[in-house]
């Protein structure tokens, strides 16, 4: 019998796939996002892009910029900026935390995932490392080798 793959939750909406290759994630927080009625009508329709987005802690609070959200079509004068800085909703500790945590250098705040939890918009960030060319190159190949030892022991 074949192996079931696992498949994504019926609440995740948008995964920024090239964090887990660009990135050595070292911590993640789940925050909650500070969204106009525009902007979670778009969310909920699954019209966001992750890909470049990226946290910052000013003043006490944190920020996500760089997220697109796309404008909702039946959204009149309404409707939203698609790369406003919106705020995430972290515990004070936790803001202090992460504030903490990037204050080494080549240390970021990414995005990872964007999800609904009880019908609020959750993202999920992480903290991580950026990672050099050659730790791109060591994945890959680590992935490959897995990929045919896994195919290996399935022939058998």
């Amino acid at each position: 019998m074949a192996k079931k793959h696992p498949q994504k939750p019926a609440n995740l909406i948008a995964q920024n796939k090239k964090a887990g290759h660009d990135y050595n994630i070292l911590e993640t927080f789940e925050a909650g996002l500070v969204l106009t009625g525009t902007e979670i009508k778009s969310v909920r329709k699954g019209k966001i892009s992750l890909r470049d987005g990226f946290a910052r802690v000013r003043r006490g609070e944190a920020y996500l910029e760089n997220v697109h959200i796309s404008p909702y079509e039946q959204g009149n004068q309404f409707n939203h900026d698609p790369l406003r800085n919106r705020k995430l909703l972290l515990h004070k500790k936790e803001i202090a935390k992460i504030g903490a945590l990037t204050k080494d250098k080549g240390i970021t705040i990414v995005p990872l995932r964007v999800y609904l939890k009880h019908g609020f918009a959750k993202v999920l960030i992480g903290v991580g490392e950026g990672k050099r060319e050659y730790d791109k190159r060591e994945t890959l190949k680590r992935k490959e080798q897995d990929r045919e030892m896994a195919r290996a022991l399935r022939k058998r």
